[in-house]
């Protein structure tokens, strides 16, 4: 495994603890979870679908994909989060697969076998993105769709995501983000031309600090989702 920062690792692993907590560390995720979702079904029927959910962590899109219908898998490099993802969801009685597994090692193993993957808040704190898109092409049918999000960057990304979110309002753990692995929405675009995917449709989400409410939002010069295709 050469994509993969421990650092990384490490840092959503001492977090066991805290995935499932809507008030702990992981808030920001349980906040904007829904948005995503509504992302997704908005584009798809997630009924009886394959998903893949590539780097999980602890499993909160993956339960929200399994409840929507969708027979979902979950992978990630972090065994303590995949620990965590694994209990919660048999303490809630759902049916999900957990992995822990690279997404390219996974995509060697069933290449093809996906309707859907979903790599959410993942691309920003790998070395490598294009290896990733690579293997998200690879997991995909013919035909199959591609969910993503990440951050933007920018002046502005600098300020909200890392100044705001992880140092004045505290929203985040401090040294969650590296500005440098911020993505612009065209070099995602660039990676997945390169990667054989097509990006079709971006969205911003955003965060108002008076109302603490997130939205999606045409402005993505901060957090932003993207879909995309694999040609048939």
């Amino acid at each position: 495994m050469t994509n993969v920062d421990p650092n990384e690792i490490h840092k959503f692993s001492e977090i066991q603890h805290d995935w499932w907590n809507p008030l702990g560390q992981c808030a920001p995720l349980h906040e904007i979870n829904p948005l995503r979702l509504q992302f997704i079904q908005e584009r798809v029927d997630l009924q009886d679908k394959k998903v893949v959910d590539v780097g999980c962590g602890g499993g909160i899109l993956t339960e929200s994909l399994a409840k929507a219908g969708a027979l979902a898998t979950g992978i990630d490099l972090s065994q303590t989060a995949l620990e965590t993802a694994h209990v919660h969801s048999k303490e809630h009685n759902l049916h999900i697969h957990y992995d822990l597994i690279s997404a390219e090692d996974f995509a060697n193993n069933h290449p093809g076998e996906f309707d859907i993957v979903t790599c959410m808040e993942l691309l920003e704190h790998v070395p490598d993105p294009q290896s990733i898109l690579n293997a998200c092409h690879k997991l995909l049918k013919p035909n199959g769709k591609l969910f993503l999000s990440t951050i933007n960057r920018n002046m502005k990304s600098y300020a909200f995501a890392i100044i705001g979110a992880e140092w004045i309002l505290n929203l985040l753990p401090r040294g969650t983000h590296t500005y440098a692995k911020f993505i612009k929405p065209s070099e995602l675009s660039q990676w997945a031309r390169q990667a054989q995917l097509n990006l079709k449709d971006f969205q911003g989400m955003t965060y108002n600090p008076f109302t603490k409410i997130y939205k999606l939002d045409k402005d993505i010069s901060v957090n932003y989702l993207a879909y995309g295709e694999k040609p048939e």
